[in-house]
């Protein structure tokens, strides 16, 4: 092992240790509340109560319900015979694992399997895992005991696989697991992989039919009455609301719902977000995947800030994809490290009076859309850093093909 790869390994070490010990010692190191509801909220699948369940000790102001598809309990139902702090350690220690999963997928698609076998990419892939743990929806996600890395790792399996069952059945379970990461398959519409397309829909069907042959009530419950109801999953107004919705809520100082600002901001989303994917090169499966992802995240109702994991695939794509050499592209990666290192909705949380609250000071509504604006200049940023790019590339073939006639 070399000195950078021992080093690495080190302050990943350290990393995963300190946030066990604030776990484990810290007063309020083991509140896990989303951790709390999918243990005890699983319990209840088989008492037709599963949505009547409500998580408050530590959440007093907002009683969570379990928010999530019967097929999520049915996932989560065999960790309610454990004993909860064995749970939340190897949730921990899961999340870690996950996450160095996700970094080392994040550099296989950008530069091969091979590439990664050098001490130098087994350094950076440690490294960038340790720098991850501390970043924001990083950090939620272990303070909450939240599912995001878990599934964004599934999402990148299913990128990384060529089989189109694996792909699809990937995607289908983690679908119905949480209904948001089902935007994956627009991923493989757009790779035009049709088999992944459709064997996706019918895993996520068959969890479907799954739920509704083990807790039938509870399945019409959720896909009858509760299935997108915003309200119930928190308060869209809140700063920890990083969606499109949730900041424009916040600038015009009152619940947009799907109206008509909602309606075009998603048209003008869904426009650059297609003409990012345009830009990109055809084999760029990682840059096609991130606009994919936060195009998700942007038009769901509720992207809380520990959604966002996906910044961090978005970050190396930056630092190490076939735009990094492009003017801006580190300013972009930067701006994303700043913002998730200082958490600025955590920063913000604190000038909320409420989290039912929605309007607030300009200054404040704004600071408050910092993951929506940061889309919104990456996509840009994208769409004339590809066109510029394919251009000199076009430009450089012409050159090579006349110079090859001249001779």
């Amino acid at each position: 092992m070399n000195r950078h790869l021992r080093w690495a390994v080190s302050v990943l070490g350290l990393s995963v240790l300190a946030r066990l010990l604030w776990m484990l010692l810290s007063e309020n190191g083991m509140n896990l509340v989303d951790l709390h509801v999918y243990v005890g909220g699983s319990a209840a699948l088989l008492t037709d109560h599963l949505y009547d369940f409500t998580y408050a000790e530590k959440t007093p102001d907002f009683p969570l319900p379990f928010t999530y598809p019967p097929f999520a309990a049915l996932v989560f139902f065999p960790l309610h015979y454990l004993p909860f702090t064995a749970v939340a350690v190897a949730w921990l220690l899961a999340i870690a694992a996950a996450l160095y999963a996700v970094v080392h997928i994040s550099f296989e698609l950008m530069l091969g399997t091979e590439t990664l076998h050098t001490p130098q990419w087994r350094a950076a892939t440690v490294a960038w895992t340790a720098v991850g743990m501390w970043l924001e929806p990083v950090r939620t996600t272990i303070d909450y005991g939240q599912v995001n890395v878990f599934l964004v790792l599934g999402g990148m399996l299913a990128v990384r696989s060529s089989r189109w069952w694996v792909s699809g059945g990937l995607v289908g379970i983690v679908a119905g697991i949480k209904l948001t990461p089902a935007i994956t398959g627009l991923y493989f519409v757009a790779r035009r992989r049709w088999t992944t397309v459709l064997s996706s829909a019918l895993v996520f069907g068959a969890t479907v039919g799954l739920s509704f042959l083990i807790a039938p009530n509870e399945a019409r419950q959720y896909f009858g009455t509760l299935l997108g109801d915003a309200d119930r999953i928190g308060p869209v107004g809140s700063v920890w609301n990083q969606s499109l919705r949730g900041a424009l809520s916040r600038i015009l100082g009152d619940d947009v719902e799907s109206g008509p600002w909602w309606i075009a901001a998603v048209l003008v989303v869904a426009v650059l977000a297609f003409l990012a994917w345009r830009a990109l090169g055809p084999d760029d499966r990682l840059g096609t995947l991130i606009v994919v992802q936060l195009f998700g995240l942007m038009v769901s109702p509720i992207s809380w800030s520990h959604h966002w994991v996906w910044l961090l695939p978005t970050v190396l794509w930056l630092v190490y994809g076939p735009l990094r050499s492009a003017p801006g592209a580190r300013i972009m990666a930067g701006y994303w490290l700043v913002t998730m290192l200082v958490g600025v909705p955590w920063v913000l949380s604190f000038f909320q009076d409420s989290i039912w609250t929605i309007s607030r000071p300009g200054v404040l509504a704004w600071l408050g859309a910092v993951d929506v604006l940061g889309v919104v200049v990456f996509y840009l940023w994208v769409i004339r850093s590809g066109r510029r790019r394919s251009g000199k590339e076009d430009g450089a073939r012409v050159t090579a093909e006349g110079a090859a006639h001249g001779a």
